[in-house]
């Protein structure tokens, strides 16, 4: 009896290569829409994992940790403003912004493509 060789996963399975990392931490910022501390694990993946990173997947870490500091700026300002009642719009738009940021990431990850520009301020 022969032992079968296993066979690899195929290439566009977002868990099987040097993808994991960034892909988990944005699903814990999908998930930190409901459980808010998964953002913080997210933020430590992210700053942890990006100097080993293949460069078109520092672009990725690059974001991911832009986008957590961004949103948590934004949020902060709609909080102030929410005495004048205009915050509670911004915060919305913000928490709006920060999944269409990690669902743009994740697209461009699980396509194999870099972040095509990771300091700007909106997507």
């Amino acid at each position: 009896m022969t032992d079968a060789v296993p066979t690899p996963p195929p290439a566009n399975a977002p868990l099987a290569d040097e993808r994991q990392i960034p892909f988990i931490v944005y699903l814990a910022y999908l998930a930190s829409l409901a459980v808010p501390p998964l953002a913080i694990v997210g933020l430590v993946l992210a700053y942890s994992n990006r100097e080993a990173a293949p460069d078109w997947l520092k672009t990725h870490h690059e974001f991911q940790i832009r986008t957590f500091w961004l949103t948590l700026l934004y949020l902060f300002v709609s909080a102030v403003l929410c005495l004048l009642l205009i915050g509670f719009l911004l915060m919305a738009a913000s928490i709006v912004l920060y999944a269409v940021r990690c669902a743009l990431g994740l697209y461009r990850l699980i396509r194999r493509e870099p972040y095509p520009n990771p300091e700007t301020w909106l997507t």
